[in-house]
Order: structure tokens, then C-alpha cells, then sequence
């Protein structure tokens, strides 16, 4: 039997098994996937079926429909004073195809990819198919930040480093980085021949401060990614994007046509509804983030747990109870089992996040504040 030796290495995702167990656990509640349970705004629903209802079932333009690459480059620049080209934006499906263009495209065999843990590991499946290598470097004992002195010491012990992974905020942390902190970090970034994939998904869900950008500061190296899955919970309408440096627009546009050859037409005609008409629709949806953060944030700290407090995003990491050291696959078994709450162990994360769990709010209100008391109940008994 012949097949691509690569596929040896990575494995099925854990978050995803897990999830499913705690779906198969009679009574249990999920905050496994980071996905909105919010409804999408009726206003997209809307202008997706009028796409449908006006035709708009062929083949949209392999870069995406130009009226939504307009609309990105609108929305970023009111939104946060960024000058993006719709010119150089590439409508992928969803930002998952957005991490593997990106390594696919600019790596060769034995490239590495440096990436700050804990990370999304969707980052580190698609440097392994790709034929790279990951070098995590551990943020734990920094805050869960990439700190600039790190950052320049990783890229002098391995000058393979094509490519730098930064996302933030961060998935599975919650933390963010200041204007100041990128500017730290862009600054290193820029005595070296290396580009930065910068997932930005949760730029719009940012709970104190302004998001700041790397692009803003190393533009020529920066390939911005986000999308319309977490802002505007459309999760289901995989619609994401990548800005490019110009010199890399047209590889990575043969590779997206080569795997896809467009994006679906309808789901690209309600994204720029919401992009040019639902500004509203990132308030509100911020706004209902931050009030299930804060159940959270009262609750374990009224339980004496220790915790990350999230400064974006809609994920919480948390400390497993001292009862069980470091060993965080066994605090969610027990917690699955026992509280009938799933969570994700920390370790699925990489290095930084061994000892730790992911709790995702982005569930309702409601089982929020039932997984809390199921959580007080559970910690008392042990």
C-alpha cells in the first residue's frame, strides 16, 4: 500500500475525540469547541438567501467575490485603523485552509516553523504535512506570551525558521499582546529573513484595549488571517481570509486554486453583509462574551482555583486542582466521569500547557453558571 509517509505522524484531533465523549456522556455539559452558540444576525441569513434566490449558485472568482475583499479592507480600517489591501486579501475556506496554505506555500523539506505553546494544533498538523518542523518554544513561565528576547534567541539556535505562528488572542489561553509588546516583537522580526502567520480570528473580541496589529508594523512580513467564524458566530459558513505580503500573493492563490477553486458563492455573499452592515453584531456578541468571562472569573476565584483571566477571545485556562499535580488528562476524565463538565486537559495545547485545561464560554450563560456549581461541588469532594 502506497500513501504519503507524512500522514504517519499526526494524529486525529483530541479536542474533537473528547468533545465527542462528552457528547456520548448522558447529562454532560460541552465547553470542549470553540464555537458560538450566539445565532447568526437574521440580516446575514437574510442576504444569503437572497444570493440564492438571485442566482448566486456558480463559481465565484477564485480570489473571492471583489465586493467582499472591499468590505474586509473597509471594515479593518474603521475598525482598527488598519490600511489593508483588497488586493491583496485571498478568501479561503475558513481560516483552517488559511494555516495550510501557509505552510505549504513557503515551506520546503526541513524548514521549521516556530510557534509559541500552548498553540492551536492545527498549527503544528499542517507544518508536519507540509514536511517542516515545529520548534515550540514554552510562553508558560511568561505570562503565556512570546517574549522578544526569546523570540530573537529561538531564531539564532535555529536559523531554518521560515516561519513564525503568532496568534492572539490566544487560543487556548485568552491572553493578548500590548501595542508595546509587538513592537517588541516586530522589531526582532525584522533583522531576520523569516515571515509571520499572524492568526487574528479573535481581534473583535477583545474585552479592555484596542487589538493591535504586527502588521501595522512589519507589513512586507506579515500574513494576516482571520475571518467571520468567532466574531459573527458563522462558524458553519466557512468564510476566512489571508492578507498577503504582494510578492507572495500569486503562489499562494495557485496553491487555494488547486484545492478548492473557490470559495462557496452564497456563504461569501452573506460575509460582506456582515463585514459592511453588522458592526452592531461585534458589540453585542463582545459584549455577551464579556459577561459569561466574568461568571467565571467570580466563580473560580471564589473557589481558590488559579486561572488565566482572558483578555480576548472566549477561552479560559484554567489550573488543575493541586490534587492532581500536572496531570491534566486525568482531572478531565474525572471532571467528565464525576461533574458531568468537559473541558479540554492543557497538554493537548503543546509543552506550555501540560497542567492545564481549556474551558471554551463560548456555550450559553446558563451552563456556565450550572458548570460552576457542578465544579464547587466536585473540588469540595476532593
Amino acid at each position: 500500500m502506497y500513501y504519503n509517509q507524512r500522514l504517519n505522524k499526526p494524529q486525529p484531533s483530541t479536542i474533537r475525540m473528547i468533545a465527542q465523549q462528552v457528547a456520548e456522556t448522558e447529562g454532560a455539559l460541552n465547553f470542549t469547541i470553540g464555537e458560538p452558540d450566539l445565532a447568526t444576525d437574521p440580516r446575514i441569513q437574510a442576504a444569503m438567501t437572497q444570493a440564492l434566490q438571485e442566482g448566486q449558485t456558480h463559481y465565484a472568482p477564485s480570489t473571492g467575490i471583489p465586493e467582499l475583499r472591499e468590505a474586509i479592507a473597509a471594515y479593518y480600517e474603521r475598525s482598527h485603523g488598519m490600511d489593508l489591501s483588497a488586493e491583496q486579501i485571498l478568501i479561503t475556506n475558513g481560516a483552517s485552509e488559511g494555516i495550510a496554505l501557509a505552510t505549504h506555500c513557503l515551506l520546503n523539506e526541513g524548514d521549521k516553523v516556530l510557534i509559541p505553546s500552548p498553540f492551536f494544533p492545527s498549527y503544528e498538523l499542517c507544518t508536519d504535512l507540509a514536511g517542516g518542523e515545529v520548534v515550540a518554544v514554552d510562553s508558560s513561565d511568561n505570562g503565556f506570551k512570546l517574549s522578544s528576547d526569546t523570540l530573537r534567541q529561538a531564531l539564532e539556535d535555529h536559523p531554518e525558521i521560515r516561519l513564525l505562528i503568532l496568534n492572539y488572542p490566544n487560543n487556548p489561553t485568552g491572553t493578548t499582546y500590548s501595542k508595546a509588546e509587538i513592537q517588541a516583537l516586530a522589531e526582532v522580526i525584522r533583522a531576520y529573513d523569516v515571515l509571520v502567520l499572524s492568526d487574528e480570528i479573535y481581534a473583535d473580541l477583545v474585552y479592555d484595549g484596542d487589538h493591535y496589529s504586527i502588521y501595522q508594523e512589519i507589513p512586507d512580513q506579515t500574513i494576516l488571517m482571520a475571518g467571520v467564524s468567532k466574531t459573527y458566530a458563522m462558524t458553519g459558513f466557512r468564510i476566512g481570509f489571508l492578507h498577503l505580503p504582494a510578492d507572495y500573493y500569486s503562489y499562494f492563490f495557485t496553491y487555494h486554486q488547486a484545492l478548492v477553486t473557490c470559495v462557496s458563492t452564497p456563504d461569501q455573499y452573506a460575509a460582506l453583509t456582515a463585514y459592511r452592515d453588522c458592526d452592531d453584531v461585534v458589540a453585542s456578541n463582545l459584549a455577551e462574551f464579556k459577561r459569561r468571562r466574568q461568571v467565571l472569573i467570580d466563580r473560580l476565584s471564589a473557589m481558590g482555583l488559579d486561572f488565566i483571566q482572558p483578555d480576548g477571545a472566549f477561552y479560559l485556562f484554567g489550573k488543575v486542582h493541586p490534587a492532581y499535580g500536572d496531570d491534566d488528562f486525568r482531572f478531565v476524565e474525572d471532571l467528565i466521569a464525576k461533574a458531568k463538565v468537559g473541558v479540554v486537559p492543557g497538554s493537548v495545547f503543546g509543552p506550555g500547557g501540560k497542567g492545564w485545561y481549556r474551558l471554551s464560554y463560548a456555550a450559553s450563560y446558563g451552563d456556565l453558571v450550572e458548570a460552576m456549581d457542578r465544579l464547587e461541588v466536585f473540588v469540595k469532594s476532593l
